[in-house]
């Protein structure tokens, strides 16, 4: 086990101890500055947050004060806020500051951060700020000083909260959590990695496991450290913010035994896909395919057989190629020593490497479109090849699998030709899914390592490293999630804090209204996830045929907008910020969605047939096991056909599995897990965009106080009662505002007296305080205005002591100069008698007489002395007897004490270890009733859900038998239409005789309205010599007028005959379109039958499958029937129409030939007219060539429509 833990003061002289705590020189220098709390204050500034301020006038609700930047500001009391002591400044837990608000929490930071004291308490919170540079506070040393120490008896640091997680799982025997969130770059992985190492030391074994000569592997705490080389080459990769980003979530759990030893497993959430294909100017690609092209290995590169350089592979160099100060050989050397002690095959490792090639060489796959066709084609073979022999495939069955997938249409399968879109989308998917997929397997090949079976696994402690909430410009389904995540888990740590809180008052007896402030975000909660939430809309959205982004958001709209109080209109984009589609209101703030590609991410489609061909793989192993639960759709048709099932939990083929569905079950199963332990929360913070060590950006920590839940939590203290002070320590310190109600012995007597004198002064009110059974409990700022009172009373009290003092001081110095003068005067006339005797003979004889009068009574005196001294003796003697009796007696009961106190300490402490489990207890039997009240409500639901599936399914064999006799029928009416059709065909024949011979007349018309327009320009020449005829030319203006208007509702007939014609076009494609949306809803009705029946009855497979290929059938003829029928009937209206069109154009074509003889008649006698006339032969012939070109479209569509009829008819027939 781990040595002794240091004492406190040797680990003051530790060289880590000034980056963790603050010297006693500069408390007593912050205690003694000089502080007015009614004048200091803070204000909002842009640049730095907030800035002190001192107030120089008070005017209303407005307040004039001066910066310490030396500016002069006026603004609103309101957006001042309030600045703690002085004796408060780098405070270790920010839960003790007097006022609680941002700007207090933001400075307190600052002070400690440029102090390099990173890590600081905020209550249940450890808030660590990145420093950017390497502090001596990880050290061993530091480690050995923690091991042991409760959290209040040292600075503040991860070890505390680490140890503090320990001793509770070894007292109370309760499984522990630790919750590490944060933003990219704020330090997650890195205090994750120091937290995992000091459990690796606190819980290390005594010895090392053997290892024979030549075997892999490590000792169980190496394994365990070594598992982040691994998962980081794998899982993290260079961001714009972070070096060395994690990108995906992980809980790791250190398995503990009784006798202390180590075990461990890991589980993962939204690992980011899209990164292996695609990343933003200044990221990189995952860190593994950079370390494999390093040349670490001057032959592995040859036999993945990447020849090119780095940036001919387009799939990892969209971004950066390089990272500086980081060497990928010396790191891929670290991944590969990592793998031989976690005990990895060469095989194994041998595998991943080719996939990761096979990936890469999957980027440069080149296709192009054929011309004409919707069919991609191959480009050039030679990368495909060099993928193919990396994964140990056919090349060619595996471009012939992602150019033209096998489909299953009906009961057969065909193959469907994909365009090049289609193509790279496969190709991309394929690649993400290769990537994840071994991932996963990378994963449970670490447990498989860290599983040690041989112990018995007692208590174990879990550390979540998962991102924080975020706010980009772009935000999409990747943010909506880790968002939702964090919710969730914000959620929890504040139904943490609260039951907490209700635990405290509860023991201290407080009539409190409790608020569950888990509750506070669940209706956020409830928006993304209940039925119609945004999750479930995704998930039906994906398998609603023709669906798409912007039909899930307006179904979103129409669902939520203005009925959800937290679904907003996004506003429009400042900036750089992106369009967005919808705008969730989180507890973190106001988020802006961007919808595109939120279906195809949520679908996540795979080629099943390249998949098909994936797991015919020969010499990799690996290909086939990561692909082993994935069920194409062949082999989930073949396992129906022999009424078999595959016995797992298989791809989205057997049951259609969303990502959403997959992330909503992990994340349902961390949320479980973590309320089953007991949390310890640290919120790692980013101080600057720059990575500059010592430099904050107010703006950005804010932002993120206010995204880790810090400011949350604050807001929760408020509500409260955050400062508490036992009675011994609240009577003694304000016992000098009360000093009657004080001087009470009972402790809490004399706090109540104190506290219900402040009331009747109104200094206090009844609802800013409360009293428990141990201690006075205090709202925010309360205890900040005792401190005031108690100031002023001191002040009081020490100007009448001083006044008194001095007082007094006078009075002695009076008595002493008086004194001093009554002295003088005795001496005085004691000189001057001494002078006047000193010569006198009697007087020197009595000065030598006077000393041997005394010497006779001397030796009386002595002999009574000794007398006295032997009874004194005697009596000593005694009373020493006496006094060693009684010694003996105290000793014995200073012993009998001493065992009742230390039995009643023991008694006090067990009763308390009670009472907390017993607390416990019943809060895990609450958790426990609530979960087992929803499994109840959830299996009554199944229930009834089941029982209206056994009608339906009853229902629908009824109707099944109904529909095959309507298809008997319906086959009978199909034959006759099969006759009618073949003499539509033939009258549809002689109509396109009938037009050509129409055709012939129009080229005829034609000549005709040459000649005219001949004429007409011979007339125009001779219209001014015809002024005389004006009169007779305006009178047949108004008869040619009025035949244009005649002319004009002829052509407005026709035009309303058309539009006739094309509406009933258009409701016959309506029907058609409704007619095809109910089979397609029909068909999803069914899928879901099938799907619930197989969970339920596994009895009834053979009878679904049966029911799906019947109902496909009867679908199909469903379809086809209504098909034919609607067209027959289309067809039989546009004969209709097209005869009286045929009959219309007839009769104009008569008027109009009439009309032109006429004219032609008139013009010889009227020239004047000719440019009315000129106009009419225009539009007549614009409607002539109108007619005409309706006359084509009308055949083209009849023949087409012949045609698919004929082949539908044919289709039918096999």
């Amino acid at each position: 086990m781990a040595e002794a833990p240091k004492s406190y003061g040797d680990f003051e002289s530790d060289e880590g101890y000034p980056f963790l705590a603050i010297s006693k020189e500069d408390k007593i220098k912050f205690a003694s500055q000089p502080f007015d709390s009614k004048k200091n204050c803070w204000i909002p500034d842009e640049e730095d947050g907030f800035v002190a301020a001192e107030v120089k006038s008070t005017s209303g609700e407005q307040v004039t004060v001066v910066t310490s930047k030396g500016n002069e500001i006026t603004c609103k009391k309101e957006e001042t806020q309030e600045m703690n002591p002085p004796k408060f400044t780098k405070t270790e837990d920010m839960a003790n500051l007097t006022f609680l608000n941002e700007a207090s929490v933001l400075n307190n930071l600052k002070e400690r951060y440029f102090s390099m004291m990173i890590y600081t308490y905020s209550g249940l919170f450890c808030v660590v700020i990145n420093p950017y540079k390497r502090l001596p506070i990880y050290t061993e040393s530091v480690i050995k000083s923690y091991i042991g120490k409760r959290r209040n008896e040292m600075p503040p640091h991860l070890f505390a909260v680490a140890d503090e997680a320990y001793r509770n799982m070894v007292q109370d025997r309760e499984n522990q959590s630790m919750l590490i969130t944060g933003e990219s770059g704020a330090g997650k992985t890195e205090n994750t990695k120091k937290v995992i190492s000091y459990f690796a030391i606190v819980g290390a074994t005594q010895q090392a496991a053997e290892k024979k000569e030549g075997q892999k592997g490590g000792t169980l705490e190496e394994q365990i450290v070594q598992t982040n080389p691994v998962l980081e080459a794998f899982g993290n990769a260079k961001t714009v913010r972070n070096n060395n980003s994690s990108r995906f979530g992980k809980f790791i759990r250190v398995h503990f035994s009784g006798s202390g030893k180590l075990a461990g497993d890991i589980e993962h959430y939204l690992l980011e896909k899209s990164r292996v294909v695609r990343q933003a100017p200044g990221e990189r690609c995952y860190h593994i395919f950079y370390q494999i092209m390093s040349g670490f290995d001057s032959g592995l590169r040859a036999k993945l057989q990447l020849t090119n350089e780095l940036s001919y592979y387009h799939f990892q160099s969209q971004g950066e190629l390089t990272i500086e100060g980081v060497d990928d050989k010396e790191e891929m050397k670290l991944t590969q020593e990592a793998f031989d002690i976690m005990g990895f095959e060469d095989l194994e490792v041998q595998n991943m490497y080719k996939n990761v090639a096979g990936i890469m060489h999957m980027g440069e796959m080149k296709f192009k479109q054929r011309q004409r066709e919707e069919q991609a084609e191959v480009d050039t073979e030679d990368d495909a090849k060099r993928a193919s022999a990396n994964f140990g495939i056919d090349h060619e069955a595996f471009l012939k699998a992602l150019t033209k997938p096998r489909v299953r249409v009906g009961n057969e399968w065909v193959n469907k030709g994909q365009n090049l879109e289609q193509v790279n989308w496969a190709v991309s998917g394929l690649a993400k899914a290769i990537y994840s997929r071994m991932f996963r397997w990378l994963i449970n090949r670490c447990n498989k390592t860290l599983d040690q079976r041989a112990i018995e696994r007692k208590m174990w402690i879990g550390v979540l490293d998962i991102a924080g909430f975020e706010i980009f410009d772009l935000n999409s389904f990747e943010q909506l999630w880790i968002n939702f995540v964090n919710e969730k888990l914000q959620q929890f740590f504040n139904h943490h804090m609260f039951v907490l809180e209700q635990e405290e008052y509860k023991r201290e007896g407080i009539a409190w209204t409790f608020i569950d402030f888990g509750l506070d975000l669940q209706a956020c909660i409830d928006l993304i996830e209940k039925p119609l939430g945004v999750i479930s809309m995704l998930d039906e959205e994906c398998i609603v045929p023709k669906a798409s982004d912007m039909t899930f958001v307006q179904k979103l709209q129409d669902q939520h907008l203005g009925k959800h109080p937290n679904m907003q209109k996004p506003k429009p984009p400042k900036g750089k910020q992106a369009e967005a589609h919808f705008a969730i209101i989180h507890y973190a703030g106001t988020v802006r969605y961007n919808a595109n590609n939120f279906l195809e991410k949520n679908k996540d489609p795979l080629n099943d047939s390249a998949v098909s061909i994936l797991k015919s793989a020969q010499n990799n192993q690996l290909l086939l096991d990561i692909f082993e639960d994935y069920v194409t759709q062949e082999e989930a048709a073949e396992l129906a056909k022999s009424g078999q099932s595959s016995g797992k939990k298989k791809g989205k083929s057997s049951s259609f599995l969303t990502v959403s569905m997959i992330y909503r079950e992990s994340l349902n199963n961390l949320m479980s897990m973590l309320y089953q332990t007991h949390p310890h929360f640290i919120r790692c913070i980013i101080p600057n965009e720059k990575k500059a060590s010592g430099v904050i950006d107010s703006a950005l920590v804010l932002n993120q106080l206010t995204c880790n839940g810090v400011l949350e939590g604050i807001r929760i203290c408020r509500k409260g009662f955050p400062n508490r002070m036992l009675y011994p320590d609240f009577k003694h310190r304000y016992a000098i505002l009360a000093a009657d109600e004080s001087k009470v012995p009972d402790e809490k007597a004399a706090s109540k007296g104190i506290t219900d004198r402040l009331c009747r002064e109104d200094s206090l009110k009844d609802e800013d305080f409360k009293l428990g059974n141990t201690k006075v409990f205090f709202k925010a700022g309360v205890l900040a205005r005792l401190e005031d009172l108690r100031d002023e009373k001191l002040g009081i009290i020490l100007t009448a002591f001083q006044t008194r003092i001095r007082w007094y001081l006078a009075q002695k110095d009076v008595k002493r100069r008086i004194q001093q003068r009554a002295g003088l005067l005795i001496l005085q006339r004691n000189i001057r008698s001494w002078c006047t005797l000193r010569n006198w003979d009697w007087f020197k004889l009595y000065g030598k007489v006077r000393p041997l009068l005394k010497m006779g009574k001397e030796q009386e005196e002595l002999d009574s002395l000794q007398v006295k001294i032997k009874e004194l003796e005697e009596s000593l003697a005694k009373e020493e007897g006496n006094r060693k009796e009684l010694e003996v007696q105290v000793a014995k009961l200073v012993e009998e004490k001493n065992a009742i106190f230390l039995n009643l300490e023991k008694e006090k402490a067990a009763l308390q270890e009670s009472e907390e489990k017993a607390n416990k207890l019943q809060s895990l039997k609450n958790d426990l009733d609530r979960q087992l009240g929803d499994l109840q409500d959830r299996l009554g639901e199944l229930e009834d859900r089941n029982a209206d599936l056994q009608r339906v399914r009853k229902k629908g064999e009824q109707e099944i038998e109904g529909l095959k006799k309507n298809v008997q029928d319906l086959e009978l009416s199909l034959r006759k239409a099969e006759s009618e059709k073949q003499s539509r065909e033939h009258n549809l024949r002689s109509l396109q005789d009938e037009m050509a011979q129409q055709d012939e007349n129009i080229a005829k018309l034609n000549k005709e309205k040459k000649h005219q327009e001949e004429m007409n320009r011979k007339l125009m020449e001779d219209l001014q010599a015809e002024e005389e005829k004006v009169n007779h030319v305006n009178k047949l203006k108004q008869k040619l007028e009025q035949q244009l208007d005649d002319l004009e509702d002829s052509v407005e007939r026709e035009k309303r005959a058309k539009q006739e014609l094309e509406k009933s076009k258009r409701k016959t494609e309506g029907e058609l379109k409704v007619a095809q949306e109910n089979i397609e809803e029909l068909n999803k009705q069914k899928h879901d039958l099938e799907e619930n029946l197989k969970r339920k009855e596994t009895e009834l497979h053979q009878v679904s499958a049966r029911l799906e290929d019947e109902q496909s059938l009867v679908g199909k003829l469903q379809r086809q029937i209504k098909e034919l029928q609607a067209r027959i009937s289309e067809l039989e209206e546009e004969l209709e129409a097209e005869r009286q069109s045929r009959q219309k154009a007839d009769r104009s074509r008569s008027e109009l030939q009439r009309e032109l003889e006429e004219l032609s008649e008139r013009l010889d006698d009227a020239g004047g007219a000719t440019a009315a006339q000129i106009e009419v032969n225009k539009k007549r012939e614009a409607e002539l060539a109108k007619l005409r070109r309706d006359l084509e479209e009308n055949n083209l569509n009849h023949e087409t429509q012949l045609n698919a009829l004929r082949k539908k008819h044919k289709r039918c027939g096999c």
